[in-house]
């Protein structure tokens, strides 16, 4: 019941559309033994998902996408019960119809991080990056040679080449002025970063948009860690970008912290290159979400946001 989508125009059509995606997503559930649950929507993420009752959300994934489904079903289930905070269960994953692929998996519980950071004190902040670096450890500790048939980029060296043959043009796409554009080649040329890393399993959208939190009676505590659709194997720094930007935000105090509780310190230049290289990177979005410092250079910029105290 879900139409086919083939083009980028087609998938922008359907995204939103419940009127089309409600009938097979009920259909689907139906198939699942879940004929009658309440259905409802997340309102974020790049594909459709769906709180199946209390105990189920259910994905979907459009034919172009069906590599991400299967990364994600196969990610959560090397993953299970080895991280020290919850990350979702896989129920079921497979084959819909027209292309679609879904993964049932269960449902975590909490209030997003990224809706209650404004109102967390100071102590509660440090304790939950404290418990995000602790998990971040124990994510890259772990071998991901099991998942190399389903995960990305493959050779780590070729990886960066590509990314930053094209980071100029990326930055330009998204409206970067020109006083940035032209520091771009010389900055990268000037951080060396390891083409034959020891390979990590990367999550690589480490933000405070996936993770869950529960007051426990003891202070917050995490109790989810989701959205692994875009993991990869590779450097563990690359990890840290999201972490610099979207979890500790440019304070230096709070990096402080998550770093020692993972085990190490990463370079703020080493950081700003990966941020440059990422595969989803807009530096001018994360001006506008963080500032830039009074020195407009990239080297300032690096220890501006993932400088630590």
């Amino acid at each position: 019941m879900l139409p086919v989508v083939g083009t980028d125009e087609e998938w922008d059509a359907v995204v939103r559309d419940e009127t089309v995606l409600r009938p097979g997503v009920e259909d689907l559930c139906a198939r699942l033994g879940l004929a009658g649950a309440p259905l409802s929507r997340f309102p974020d993420g790049s594909q459709p998902v769906y709180a199946v009752g209390d105990e189920h959300v259910l994905k979907l994934f459009p034919a172009a996408a069906s590599g991400d489904a299967l990364a994600e079903a196969r990610v959560l289930t090397h993953l299970q019960g080895r991280l020290p905070i919850p990350t979702p269960r896989v129920r079921e994953h497979g084959m819909y119809e027209n292309g679609w692929r879904y993964v049932l998996m269960s449902r975590l519980h909490g209030e997003s991080l990224a809706g209650l950071w404004d109102r967390v004190p100071q102590a509660g902040r440090e304790r939950v990056v404290t418990q995000i670096g602790e998990t971040l450890g124990v994510l890259h500790s772990l071998d991901p040679g099991p998942l190399t048939d389903v995960l990305g980029p493959g050779e780590w060296g070729a990886f960066l080449d590509r990314q930053r043959a094209g980071a100029v043009r990326r930055q330009r796409r998204h409206g970067l002025p020109d006083r940035w554009l032209e520091q771009i080649p010389d900055f990268l040329a000037s951080v060396e970063l390891p083409r034959t890393p020891r390979p990590a399993l990367l999550h690589t959208e480490v933000m405070q948009q996936h993770f869950l939190v529960r007051d426990l009676g003891d202070g917050l505590r995490l109790t989810g860690f989701f959205d692994f659709e875009p993991a990869m194997i590779g450097h563990r720094a690359y990890d840290f970008v999201g972490v610099g930007l979207f979890v500790t935000r440019g304070d230096p105090a709070l990096l402080a912290r998550l770093c020692a509780a993972y085990g190490h310190r990463f370079a703020p230049d080493e950081l700003l290159a990966y941020t440059l290289l990422h595969v989803y990177s807009d530096l001018p979005w994360y001006l506008r979400e963080l500032g830039a410092p009074e020195e407009k250079t990239l080297t300032a910029l690096a220890q501006e946001w993932f400088g630590v105290s």
